[in-house]
């Protein structure tokens, strides 16, 4: 999984951010929380809190196959006018608060 490749990431923190990916996933098929496609093409969860230190750039990688995240996707591309660019979350487009600012620091 991608996000599993940080330095020093205990056995615990693995499972910790694994529970939380599910509740992503869980959270997104429940409409709790939003995808965001931003003006660049990138992507940010709102509403997602508990998510373990896990960014929201690797929840997208480790979901990007879920049916629940293809179709909040689809929605959230229809509703923003803008195509998620896979360039841009290649190239670390990400949200700290839910799409509202986007960065690349």
């Amino acid at each position: 999984m991608p996000c599993m490749t940080q330095p020093n990431l205990t056995e615990q923190a693995k499972v910790r951010q694994i529970e939380a990916l599910k509740r992503l996933q869980a959270a997104i098929g429940a409409g709790t929380v939003k995808v965001v496609v931003g003006r660049s093409g990138s992507i940010a969860f709102s509403g997602w809190r508990d998510n373990e230190g896990v960014s929201d750039l690797c929840a997208y990688r480790a979901l990007a196959n879920a049916p629940e995240l293809r179709r909040a996707l689809l929605r959230a591309e229809a509703m923003s006018g803008n195509r998620m660019d896979p360039r841009a979350i290649a190239c670390g487009e990400h949200s700290h608060d839910g799409g509202a600012t986007w960065s690349r620091h």
